[in-house]
C-alpha cells in the first residue's frame, strides 16, 4: 500500500475510532444506527473500540491491520510442516496439587503422531539425540536425504544448532499424518514414571558428540544462557521419552466440554497466586469466590490494578487477554451438534455472550477483550523485533527440502515484515524503567511469575487444553524474551554463531503458533460482531 494512501486509512479509522466512542459514550442511535443502544452487538462491542490503557494504538487500527493484511499470511505459514509438529509432554505430573484424574471427555484427548505419521527428519532427530555419537548402520535406516546438512543448517546459523535440541531442527513437508493405530493421550493412560530415565535422556542429548568443537562450545554457552535470566518459561525437555509430536493441525484447539472445578482452579491459581495481588483484593467474577462479583468489589479490584506499577498492571493484562482469547477460540469452534459420525462445530453466540457480554459479565467482557488486544500488540511487537534474527543468511528453517526451505522463510519473512510495518507499535521500553537496582528486581519477579504459570499448565486435566496452554505460555514467554533481548538481536553477526541470543525449534513453532492463536480471536471477534448485528 503507498504511504499517502496509508495514512488516508489510518485517519479514516481514526475518525470512525472518535464516531463511535461518541456514540458509545451517549448510549443513543439513530433509527438507521446498525447496532441499536439495547442490542447484543452493541452492549458486546460498543466498549471495546478507541484507545488501549497503556497504549498509543486503537481497537479499530489493529482489526483492520490483522484482519485485512496480517492474518491471512500467518494462517498460511503455520500451515507448512515446519510449524505445524510440535513437540511436548504431556504427562508431566502436576507440581502443584495432586490430581485424582484426567478429564476422560472424547474432545479432551489428544492423538500424538506415532509410527510412520512423524515426518521422517523429525524422526530421524530424535533418533539422533538419543545415539548423539552413533554411526552404526541402524542409525542410518531413518534417515532422510538431506539429514546429513543438518549440522550446518539448522536454526540459529550456519555450523549451530540450540542447546537442547541437538539435531531437532529437521522437520520435512512430505510426511503423512493420522495413522489407524495411533492412541490418544487421555485419562486411561495416567502418568508415567520419568525421573531418571529423563535425566538420561537429556544427557545423552545435551551436546551432539558429531559436531565441531567450536559448534560444542557454542551450545554449552547457549545452554547457560538458556537458563539465565532471560527464560520467562519452562520449556519441556525434548529428549525426554515421554515427549511426543503432535499434530496441530489435526489437534486444533476449541471446545471440548471441560469446565467447573477443576477449569477454575487452574485459572484462580494463575490469578489469584501469580498477578501480584493481595489476598484481601477480591477478583471480579470469580467462580471460586465467595461474593460472586458485587459492583463494589469489582470498582475496590480496578482502583488497585490502576495503583500498580506499568509492569505489573501489564503482566495482569497479559494473562487476562491470554484467557479471553483462549474463551473466544472455545466459542468459535463449539459443538453444535454431536455425533460420532460427523460432529459439528461451528460459532455459538450464546456462549460468546455469557463470557463478554456486559450485562451478563457484570461490566468485565469488553475489559476481557480489550486485554486481548493488549495482548496481541505484545506478540505483535515481538514479531517485528524477531525480524533480524530469521533475516541472517545463516538462519535455516531446516527441513531437508531446500524448495520448501526457502519457500518456508520466504513466507516467514513476509508475516515479520508485515509486522514491523505495523504503524503503532507497543512501545516495550516504558517498561522496567527507574533506577537499574529496582528495575532488575521486579523484572526478575516478572519472569519468576510467568515460569510458575507456565508449570501451572501441567495441572490442566482436559489434555488437549494443557496441550494449547503449554504452547501459549511459551509462546507468550518467547514473545516476553524476544523483547527483553533487543541490543542481543541488534548485535547478532550475518553468520556463525551467535551466542547472544538463539531461539530453538520448540520456540520458534510456539511463538508463531501462539501469535496466530491472537491473530485469530481478533478476526473471530469480527465474525461474532457481524452475527450479532445480524441477529438484531
Amino acid at each position: 500500500m503507498p504511504a499517502a494512501s496509508g495514512v488516508r486509512v489510518l485517519r479514516k479509522r481514526r475518525f470512525w475510532v472518535f464516531t463511535a466512542a461518541l456514540l458509545c459514550s451517549l448510549h443513543a442511535g439513530a433509527p438507521s444506527d446498525p447496532q441499536p443502544p439495547g442490542s447484543a452487538a452493541h452492549r458486546c462491542f460498543c466498549q471495546v473500540t478507541g484507545f488501549l490503557d497503556d497504549c498509543t494504538c486503537d481497537v479499530e487500527t489493529i482489526d483492520g491491520f490483522n484482519n485485512g493484511q496480517l492474518f491471512p499470511q500467518l494462517k498460511k505459514l503455520l500451515e507448512r510442516d515446519y510449524f505445524r509438529y510440535y513437540r511436548v509432554n504431556l504427562k508431566k505430573p502436576c507440581p502443584f496439587w495432586r490430581q485424582e484424574s484426567h478429564c476422560g471427555l472424547r474432545d479432551c484427548a489428544v492423538r500424538p503422531c506415532e509410527g510412520n505419521a512423524v515426518p521422517p527428519g523429525l524422526k530421524y532427530s530424535e533418533m539422533a539425540n538419543k545415539h548423539p555419537s552413533c554411526s552404526k548402520p541402524e542409525c542410518e535406516v531413518d534417515r532422510p536425504p538431506g539429514a546429513k546438512q543438518s549440522q550446518a543448517a539448522g536454526v540459529g546459523g550456519e555450523g549451530k544448532q540450540s542447546a537442547g535440541e541437538g539435531t531437532h531442527q529437521l522437520a520435512t513437508e512430505n510426511g503423512s499424518v493420522g495413522g489407524e493405530n495411533e492412541q490418544p493421550l487421555n485419562s486411561e493412560r495416567g502418568q508415567s514414571q520419568q525421573g531418571a530415565e529423563c535425566e538420561r535422556a537429556k544427557q545423552l542429548g545435551a551436546v551432539d558428540g558429531s559436531l565441531s568443537v567450536e559448534t560444542q562450545r557454542a551450545v554449552l554457552q547457549w545452554t547457560r544462557h538458556d537458563d539465565s535470566s532471560d527464560s520467562f518459561c519452562e520449556a519441556d525437555d525434548e529428549t525426554c521419552p515421554d515427549a511426543e509430536y503432535v499434530d496441530l493441525l489435526l489437534n486444533p484447539e476449541r471446545y471440548t466440554g471441560y469446565k467447573g472445578p477443576d477449569a477454575w482452579k487452574i485459572w484462580n491459581s494463575i490469578y489469584e497466586e501469580n498477578c501480584f495481588k493481595p489476598q484481601a483484593i477480591k477478583r471480579p467474577l470469580n467462580p471460586m469466590g465467595s461474593n460472586r462479583g458485587s459492583a463494589e468489589e469489582g470498582d475496590t479490584f480496578y482502583r488497585w490494578l490502576e495503583g500498580l506499577c506499568v509492569e505489573k498492571r501489564a503482566f495482569y493484562k497479559l494473562i487476562s487477554g491470554l484467557h479471553a482469547s483462549i474463551n473466544v477460540h472455545l466459542c468459535a469452534r463449539y459443538l453444535l451438534r454431536d455425533t460420532w459420525a460427523a460432529p459439528t462445530w461451528g460459532p455459538n453466540v450464546a456462549e460468546f455472550q455469557q463470557r463478554f457480554d456486559p450485562i451478563l459479565t457484570k461490566g468485565e467482557g469488553p475489559r476481557r477483550l480489550k486485554n486481548l488486544y493488549f495482548l496481541y500488540l505484545i506478540e505483535l511487537r515481538a514479531a517485528s523485533k524477531v525480524l533480524p534474527y530469521f533475516e541472517r543468511p545463516g538462519t535455516h528453517l531446516f527441513t531437508g527440502n531446500t524448495s520448501v526451505d526457502e519457500e518456508t522463510k520466504r513466507l516467514l519473512i513476509q508475516v515479520l515484515h508485515a509486522a514491523r510495518a505495523f504503524p503503532l507499535h507497543f512501545d516495550e521500553n516504558s517498561l522496567f524503567t527507574g533506577s537499574k537496582k529496582e528495575a532488575k528486581k521486579l523484572k526478575e519477579e516478572f519472569r519468576l511469575h510467568f515460569r510458575n504459570i507456565s508449570h501451572i499448565m501441567d495441572c490442566v486435566g482436559c489434555i488437549k487444553c494443557r496441550l494449547w496452554g503449554k504452547l501459549q505460555t511459551q509462546g507468550l514467554g518467547t514473545a516476553l524474551k524476544i523483547l527483553f533481548s533487543e541490543k542481543q538481536i541488534e548485535n547478532l553477526p550475518d553468520s556463525g554463531p551467535s551466542y547472544g541470543f538463539q531461539l530453538t525449534r520448540q520456540e520458534i513453532v510456539a511463538f508463531f503458533n501462539a501469535f496466530g492463536r491472537i491473530a485469530t480471536s481478533v478476526y473471530e471477534l469480527e465474525r461474532f460482531r457481524d452475527i450479532l448485528q445480524h441477529e438484531q
